[in-house]
């Protein structure tokens, strides 16, 4: 009676083990989703599944704890506003121009913040950690700034990636009021 008594312990103690792990995992997919949004969908995507999805996310969770993120400060919130009017008011007169000067806006405002100026897939994946709502936005003006390069973009794809960009760009300006979700589908 007692091997049998310890073989059902020992069987609850190791179903509460498996139970607990199940609840566990499943508590850190519903925490990422929560905290990457569409971008969650996009890494298992890119990934081939959840848990290696769940490992690139948290890597890159990892990764920014170790930037210096700071806020602007007034005066520079000021002039980057000033910076953007100045760029989207040239789409008027030269959409192409416009669309190069939101990118180098947005680069230098995450510059500025603290952001590491690497490659734009790397960089596209340290905003997903802070601002994974719009993170889509940027990876849609980058496209089509790319293709504009290819000579491929219309006028009007030129003004979805300008209204892309600022949207990206509005959040890092406001990111330390507190993040901002905007997301745009333009």
């Amino acid at each position: 009676m007692d091997t049998t008594l310890f073989v059902g312990i020992l069987v609850l103690v190791l179903a509460l083990g498996v139970a607990g792990w199940l609840w566990s995992q499943r508590r850190n997919k519903h925490m990422l989703k929560e905290r990457f949004g569409p971008e969650y969908d996009r890494a298992v995507r890119d990934h081939g599944g959840e848990s290696k999805a769940a490992a690139a996310l948290e890597k890159r969770q990892e990764r920014i704890s170790r930037y210096k993120i700071r806020p602007l400060s007034n005066r520079e919130r000021q002039e980057f506003e000033s910076q953007w009017r100045r760029a989207q008011t040239l789409f008027v007169d030269d959409p192409r121009g416009a669309v190069r000067d939101a990118d180098m806006l947005v680069c230098r405002l995450m510059e500025t913040r603290g952001y590491p100026m690497s490659d734009f897939e790397r960089r596209a994946e340290d905003i997903s950690v802070d601002h994974p709502h719009v993170v889509q936005n940027y990876r849609a003006a980058h496209n089509i700034a790319l293709a504009d390069a290819a000579g491929k973009a219309s006028t009007e794809e030129l003004r979805r990636a300008v209204v892309c960009y600022r949207a990206l760009f509005s959040e890092l300006l406001d990111a330390d009021h507190g993040p901002a979700g905007r997301e745009v589908h333009a």
